[in-house]
């Protein structure tokens, strides 16, 4: 029998201010240190060359607790357990603080430009200091992981060119360097896509603080404020994103915009609003309106055609995910419920969170991964069904089994009472179903109000 959705008046979700930070242990940064070699041992790897800028340093981040910020860097690991950080002008000074033991390298080429390039040489000369053999099995990790059908994904490399150039010059052989992202995103096996308590209550800062965010504009919506109003409300603790917020009403993109502008919100306006930390995002699409008598004309049955089977997909990924799901089943479930073909959408139905917003997903067609204890996830389905405004309640969540969910509630407290408070609001007040394994990261995880200027009125699964 199909789930039936509907519009109720709602308690609102509990909302927990000022959460505090849950700083990773050396214990946590050890036993990633030791897995990554494993990983290395086991596919041959005698040294492992991880690439970060700005945009692109989770994976460096992952051993090392820090990003290049500005910069370009390069962190080597040896088989050997012996480290290595090649790092610009303003950066060097952060080797000091890396979470693993690394010797430091001056690279002035990983400066801004223009900057001085005092100590200068080349590149090869960096490898050498570095102990990098030209005939060791290289493994390279960029940010990506490349699943391409026309291509050999293990020899495509998304380092600056003149850096892979460098090496393919250094090495013996081009075949000896591979890429090597796979040891830390694949959702087979990736070291990346799964956490211990101590990792899951670090990123459960972030996500509440994107439901914070979230909760605080959406309730201050109203019309004749600015995109840019709504927006600031999005802003958490002064930390840093991990997508670019949006706060956007009707027609977007204007004049090739991607920020909030200083757009005023009118009645019947669509709405978009996400915002992204380190943990997770919150999404919200719907419109300025009170009702649907408020819609646009042409819009009148968005409910039927859009609305109430997205949340009915919605509904049906939280009450089915939990520990073993094959990443295949999962995506089948979801195109059977809310096929592509009608609802329009084109991505994965949901994917890895973390350090950066998208990792990598185990939810496609084919797909033996399994979900495993302690991964995170964001529920992310995006419609787009043609003369439609669209609809998103993009949350995070975890998956955990009894040990894992013991090990939290042990140490970190705090944490685990307001996931609880969140499991309680979902079961209770929006009548979903969840396995004992899904913990909910954010406050407004299922709370989806689509008229943003009727604040209580949610979409509630009928029991």
């Amino acid at each position: 029998m199909k789930m039936k959705i509907n519009l109720n008046e709602v308690t609102l979700p509990t909302i927990h201010t000022d959460p505090k930070s849950v700083i990773l242990t050396d214990d946590t940064m050890m036993a990633r240190k030791e897995s990554f070699l494993a990983q290395m041992k086991s596919h041959s790897i005698d040294t492992a060359i991880i690439y970060a800028d700005r945009e692109h340093g989770a994976n460096f981040e992952y051993l090392t607790g820090f990003i290049p910020r500005f910069e370009e860097a390069l962190l080597v690991v040896h088989a050997t357990g012996e480290n290595y950080l090649l790092l610009g002008n303003e950066n060097l000074k952060l080797a000091a603080h890396s979470r693993i033991e690394a010797k430091a390298i001056h690279v002035p080429f990983f400066s801004l430009p223009n900057q001085p390039m005092t100590g200068e040489k080349t590149l090869a000369d960096h490898f050498k200091e570095s102990q990098i053999s030209p005939d060791a099995a290289i493994g390279i990790i960029g940010w990506k992981l490349f699943t391409s059908s026309q291509y050999d994904n293990s020899g495509l490399f998304d380092l600056p060119f003149y850096i892979v150039d460098s090496l393919i010059d250094y090495v013996s052989e081009r075949t000896q360097l591979k890429n090597f992202a796979h040891a830390l995103i694949s959702p087979e096996s990736g070291l990346r896509t799964t956490h211990n308590a101590n990792e899951i209550a670090h990123f459960e800062y972030g996500a509440t603080l994107a439901g914070i965010g979230m909760f605080n504009a959406t309730q201050a919506l109203e019309v004749g404020k600015t995109e840019k109003e709504v927006g600031a409300l999005l802003a958490q603790d002064g930390q840093p994103n991990t997508v670019t917020t949006i706060s956007a009403a009707g027609q977007r993109f204007t004049n090739a915009t991607l920020y909030p502008r200083d757009n005023e919100i009118k009645l019947q306006d669509n709405y978009s609003m996400t915002v992204g930390y380190k943990g997770g995002l919150s999404s919200r699409a719907g419109f300025a309106a009170y009702s649907q008598d408020d819609l646009p004309d042409n819009q009148k049955d968005y409910l039927e055609k859009v609305g109430k089977p997205y949340f009915r997909a919605y509904a049906t990924w939280l009450e089915n995910i939990e520990v073993g799901v094959v990443g295949d089943k999962f995506y089948s479930m979801i195109e059977d419920i809310f096929p592509s073909e009608v609802y329009g959408w084109t991505l994965n139905p949901g994917h890895y969170t973390g350090d950066d917003e998208w990792m990598a997903s185990p939810f496609y067609p084919g797909s033996k991964a399994e979900v495993k204890s302690g991964q995170m996830f964001q529920v992310d389905i995006i419609p787009s069904v043609s003369g439609y405004s669209g609809a998103s309640a993009e949350e995070p969540i975890a998956v955990a089994d009894q040990a894992l969910r013991d090990e939290l509630k042990q140490h970190y407290p705090e944490t685990w009472k307001r996931i609880e408070d969140r499991r309680n609001y979902i079961k209770n007040v929006i009548q979903i179903e969840l396995s004992d394994d899904v913990l909910p990261l954010s406050d407004t995880v299922a709370f989806y109000t689509p008229f943003f200027l009727n604040k209580t009125l949610a979409y509630t699964k009928e029991v």
